[in-house]
């Protein structure tokens, strides 16, 4: 089974299974399997400069033609479960026809945990997603590919673009489905863990690949020195940046198209 060509890279050392988080000080945590290209970045290193968004935990590269959206998770609903309130859980970077999703989450002292989530993750996408599953080397290390059905219902393809629509098969549309391909990504890092869910023509196309490549290399994470428990994601805050948008478009003039840094994102799968 071959869902797409892939690149490939030098194999990593493995790392023994998560457990939990040392309560005690330990040896010094494992260095982040890089290539040599450099990043993603831990922010004690010497990172190299270029302009980015601050997400608090996570500091995103800037680059033309970027979008940025940020996924909330309700915190609080009302009683028919519409959201009243939430928290940041991912940044979401947008291409031309191509989407990366963000997430960094705690990791032990002593090890990665890229190896345990991306066996459960397989294991889901398997007998939850009845979707299908390919391992192989990418330019990060070890990476999983995964092609699942996904829905093309009436509401669905109502809320697609006319150009995009115009493109799907007849015989997906007919069956009430389409083959939807997805590529996980993951890097251990000192206390830290970065995954990157890709989705849509990167997947692909190179050219488009290697911009969200670039932004994913150009990551710095900020773990912050409070414990916490393996696996809990890091603090996402929004940019000022987000909030003079804002402002911005409401002093924009009538008619012009403007960017709305809040609007939800599409939902991907996130590290359970």
């Amino acid at each position: 089974m071959a869902f797409g060509r892939r690149r490939q890279a030098e194999e990593p050392e493995k790392v023994p299974e998560a457990t939990e988080e040392p309560a005690e000080a330990a040896e010094e945590a494992p260095a982040k399997a890089e290539s040599a290209e450099g990043g993603p970045w831990d922010s004690e290193d010497s990172v190299p400069e270029m302009q980015r968004l601050d997400f608090g935990s996570l500091e995103v590269p800037i680059a033309p033609g970027l979008g940025f959206q940020v996924n909330f998770e309700a915190t609080q609903v009302d009683e028919e479960g519409n959201p009243l309130d939430g928290r940041p859980v991912a940044v979401l970077v947008q291409y031309e026809e191509s989407a990366m999703q963000l997430q960094v989450f705690a990791a032990p002292k002593r090890s990665g945990i890229w190896e345990d989530v991306r066996r459960e993750t397989a294991k889901d996408i398997q007998e939850e997603a009845k979707g299908q599953i390919q391992e192989g080397e990418g330019p990060f290390g070890p990476e999983l590919l995964a092609m699942v059905p996904a829905a093309l219902t009436e509401e669905v393809l109502a809320d697609m673009a006319p150009e995009v629509r115009e493109q799907i098969p007849a015989e997906f549309v007919e069956q009430g489905w389409a083959p939807q391909i997805i590529r996980f990504l993951g890097v251990d890092g000192p206390r830290w863990f970065l995954q990157a869910v890709v989705q849509g023509a990167a997947i692909e196309d190179e050219e488009q690949w290697q911009v969200l490549e670039d932004v994913l290399r150009g990551v710095v994470v900020h773990r912050g020195d409070a414990p916490m428990p393996p696996r809990e994601l890091l603090e996402l805050q929004i940019p000022k940046e987000f909030s003079e948008a804002g402002q911005d478009a409401e002093e924009g003039e009538e008619g012009e198209e403007t960017f709305n840094p809040f609007e939800r994102g599409p939902e991907i799968t996130e590290v359970r």
